[in-house]
C-alpha cells in the first residue's frame, strides 16, 4: 500500500498513482519559515529604522526569530523518508536547485541573526560572566551559567562606550542585510510552489511575493500576541512587591505595552493590506485570463474549497481581524483574538495552496480530498498528522524559553 492512500481521499476520475503527497509537514514548513521572515522584520524596525516605541519587543522578536529559525528545516526532514540524505544539501552546495539553494540561504541568515544576537547581548553577556568570576562558592547552576556566559563573549570584554558604539553600528548593519535574506529566505518558498508549470493553481509569478508578504504578517502578529501574553503575565505577578513597587512596575509596563502594541499594530494593518491585495490580485488575473485549466480552478476555488478559501481565509483569517485592529481604541482584549484570526488566516492560505493545489487530478475530472490524521497508528501518521504538526508548533517556545535564560529579552527598562 503506498503511504499517501492512508490520508487521501479520491473522486470521480482520478490517475492510479495520483495522491495527496505533500501533507501537513509541507504546510507547516512554509508557515514556520515565514514567522522566521516576519519576526526578524519586526526587529529590524528598531534595530534599522530606529522606531523607538519598539524597542522592547525588537530584542524580543530577534530572539524569537532565531529559536523559529532552528525549528523551521525540521518539517522537511519529518516529511523526508531519508532526511540523513539532507545533509548533502550542506555537503555539494550549489544553486541550480531550489532546495540547494536553500541550504545555503538559511545558513547565511542563520549566521546574520545569530551575530546580530551577539552585538546585542555582548555587554549582558560580559556583565553576567564577570559578575560570576569574582563570586566564591558558586553553585553548580551558577558554574554552568558562568561557563556558558565566558564561553558565549568570544573574549571580547571591553564593554566601553566606543566599544558599544561599535556594537550598535554592527547590529544596525547585520539588520539592513538580514532583511532581504529573510524575504528570500521565505520567498524560495513561493518560487518553489511557482515554478511546479505542472500545477496550474501553483504557476504564478505573484507567488513568492505573495508568500514574503503574509510571512511579515504572521512574524509581526505571533510575535506581538506572546510579547502581549508575557507582559501580561508580567502584570500579574507584580502586585507580589510591596504595594508602592508593584503600582510603579504596573505602569510601566502597562506604558511600554500599550505603547509597543499601538505601534506594531499600525504596522501590523499596512503589510496587511499589501498582503489581502496581492492574494485578490492574483485571484482576479485569474479569472480574468481564464487559461485552459482555469474550468477546474474555478470549480476547486469557488466549490470544493470555497469554505476554507473565502469563509475561513478572506472573512475569518482576514478581514474580520482587519476590521478589529482597525477599529479606534484598540484594547488587548480585542487585539489578542484579532492577532489569532491573523495567524489562522495565514495557515489557512498555507493550507490552501499546498493542500488545495493538490486537490484536482491531472484529469482534470477528478478530485481528491486530504484527511489529517488524528490518532497516529504509525510513526509515519504520526509525523504527517496531528501530533507532527503541534510538535513542530511547540518546539520554538521550549526553545524560547532556553534561550531567554542566556538572552534576557523582556526586561521592562522603559522605552526611551
Amino acid at each position: 500500500m503506498v503511504l499517501e492512500e492512508l490520508w487521501t481521499v479520491k473522486e470521480l476520475f482520478v490517475y492510479p498513482n495520483e495522491y495527496i503527497y505533500w501533507a501537513i509537514q509541507i504546510v507547516m514548513y512554509p508557515f514556520m519559515t515565514g514567522l522566521v521572515a516576519g519576526a526578524f522584520v519586526l526587529s529590524s524596525l528598531y534595530h534599522l529604522f530606529g522606531i523607538k516605541p519598539l524597542k522592547e519587543i525588537a530584542g524580543f522578536a530577534l530572539v524569537f526569530s532565531f529559536a523559529l529559525l532552528m525549528v523551521a528545516p525540521l518539517p522537511l526532514l519529518l516529511h523526508l523518508a531519508h532526511p540523513e540524505r539532507s545533509l548533502y544539501v550542506v555537503f555539494t552546495p550549489h544553486f541550480t536547485s531550489a532546495i540547494a539553494a536553500f541550504g545555503v540561504v538559511l545558513f547565511v541568515y542563520a549566521s546574520v541573526v545569530a551575530s546580530e544576537l551577539w552585538f546585542l547581548f555582548r555587554k549582558h553577556l560580559v556583565e553576567v560572566s564577570l559578575k560570576l568570576k569574582g563570586k566564591t562558592n558558586k553553585s553548580m547552576a551558577e558554574k554552568i551559567k558562568y561557563g556558558v556566559h565566558t564561553i558565549l563573549t568570544l573574549g571580547a570584554l571591553d564593554v566601553s562606550e566606543a566599544s558599544l558604539k561599535l556594537d550598535a553600528k554592527a547590529i544596525r548593519i547585520l539588520a539592513g542585510a538580514g532583511v532581504p535574506i529573510a524575504c528570500f529566505l521565505h520567498g524560495y518558498a513561493g518560487f518553489i510552489f511557482g515554478s511546479v508549470k505542472a500545477n496550474a493553481l501553483w504557476m504564478t509569478p505573484l507567488m513568492p511575493v505573495i508568500f514574503i508578504m503574509s510571512a511579515i504578517v504572521s512574524g509581526v502578529a505571533l510575535c506581538l500576541l506572546i510579547y502581549i501574553i508575557i507582559m501580561e503575565m508580567k502584570k500579574f505577578i507584580a502586585p507580589r512587591k510591596s504595594a508602592t513597587a508593584a503600582s510603579n512596575t504596573l505602569k510601566e509596563i502597562k506604558g511600554v505595552e500599550m505603547n509597543a502594541m499601538q505601534t506594531t499594530v499600525k504596522y501590523l494593518i499596512f503589510f496587511m493590506i499589501f498582503s489581502i491585495s496581492l492574494e485578490l490580485l492574483d485571484l482576479v488575473f485569474r479569472s480574468y485570463t481564464a487559461v485552459k485549466s482555469w474550468d477546474i480552478l474555478r470549480n476547486v476555488i469557488y466549490g470544493k474549497d470555497f469554505i476554507n478559501i473565502f469563509l475561513l481565509q478572506y472573512a475569518l483569517g482576514n478581514l474580520v481581524p482587519f476590521i478589529l485592529l482597525l477599529l479606534p481604541g484598540l484594547t488587548i482584549r480585542r487585539a489578542v483574538p484579532a492577532l489569532l484570526l491573523v495567524l489562522f488566516g495565514v495557515f489557512m492560505m498555507r493550507w490552501n495552496v499546498v493542500i488545495g493545489g493538490q486537490s484536482f487530478s491531472l484529469t482534470f475530472s477528478g478530485y481528491m480530498d486530504y484527511q489529517l490524521p488524528i490518532i497516529p497508528r504509525s510513526l509515519e501518521t504520526f509525523k504527517e498528522g496531528l501530533g507532527g504538526a503541534l510538535l513542530i508548533a511547540v518546539l520554538p517556545f521550549i526553545l524560547f524559553w532556553i534561550l531567554n535564560k542566556i538572552f534576557p529579552v523582556l526586561e521592562t527598562k522603559g522605552t526611551d
